[in-house]
């Protein structure tokens, strides 16, 4: 069966709503939702493609695009893969110009469906925010940190890693319950790095997998947000094959951690990355304002273990 490659647009605006189409009667799959896309035809970059079927479709002049996720999925008549794009900048008003109807959404709070299976686990990837803080209360001192994470949930932090290796663990667990008590208000997801069973004993929302831990797993624990630590294409593929929630890749670029290590740099994190099906943070040596450059090399957001916590930063 061939495949047919399709460029596909999450066009997400300011204030996070992302747009869906409905397929109009004469199509396949009529009244179902998806995001707004098309077949990219033969000798024709999945770009170009994005750009003509988005005028074609919605009457838009996309300014902003970039990389994000490619996705394969089987119906029962052909066999698709997806290239998705986020789209955050764009001229004229979307409007249905092949006669369908549009609506603006909340990803998690959808009044619209069903949604095409093909696009059903796009909507999990986008309810991940853009920055995955990772904790520093060794170095920052625990009384420091928790003061930071405070400001940073008041900022809008939603996701973070407790990755403390060097404490006791009934004084990680100690660490766990008051970060969880400051996160709870917030609805913010805290993974413990560390093992699996110990992060569902503590009640954390998931667990992180060093890369070792991710290359020996033969499947993904149940009921727990799940993700890992990833330096290569192998373990990417990896976290793929196990289908895991996000990862991160690291180095970029040099770290206070890891000081006169190899890096990626943002040519290596790209060529990584390529039709990558999951979420990924590009980590090391990030600040917030390479969250831009990172998403222009195909990363769905950044991950920092120093910068995060010096402000407003989340």
């Amino acid at each position: 069966m061939n495949v047919v490659h399709a460029a596909v647009a999450v066009l997400e605006r300011a204030d996070g709503m992302v747009l869906l189409a409905e397929r109009p009667e004469g199509k396949p799959w009529a009244g179902w939702w998806e995001f707004p896309g098309g077949k990219i035809e033969a000798g024709e970059q999945a770009l170009d493609a994005l750009v003509r079927e988005l005028q074609e479709e919605l009457g838009i002049v996309v300014t902003q695009a970039t990389p994000w996720l490619t996705r394969h999925f089987e119906y029962p008549e052909r066999q698709v893969q997806l290239h998705f794009f986020m789209v955050r900048g764009w001229q004229n008003e979307p409007q249905g110009c092949e006669g369908q109807r549009l609506s603006w959404q909340q990803v998690s709070k959808l009044s619209v469906g069903p949604m095409l299976p093909a696009n059903e686990p796009i909507l999990a990837a986008l309810s991940l925010p853009a920055v995955y803080a990772i904790s520093n209360a060794t170095e920052m001192g625990e009384a420091a940190f928790i003061s930071a994470l405070q400001v940073a949930l008041d900022n809008g932090l939603q996701l973070l890693q407790l990755r403390e290796p060097g404490y006791a663990a009934p004084v990680l667990q100690a660490l766990a319950e008051q970060v969880l008590t400051l996160a709870q208000p917030y609805a913010a997801r805290i993974l413990l790095n560390g093992e699996v069973e110990t992060a569902r004993a503590w009640g954390l929302h998931g667990v992180h997998l060093s890369s070792k831990a991710l290359m020996a797993m033969q499947q993904r624990p149940e009921a727990l947000l799940c993700a890992a630590s990833c330096h290569d294409a192998a373990q990417l593929r990896q976290a793929e094959k196990l289908a895991l929630d996000f990862a991160v890749l690291s180095p970029v670029l040099p770290t206070l951690s890891h000081p006169g290590a190899s890096t990626l740099g943002w040519q290596g994190f790209a060529e990584v990355l390529a039709g990558n099906s999951l979420p990924v943070y590009a980590l090391g040596g990030m600040q917030p304002q390479d969250l831009n450059t990172a998403r222009q090399h195909g990363a769905h957001g950044i991950a920092m273990q120093r910068a995060v916590w010096l402000g407003d930063q989340a």
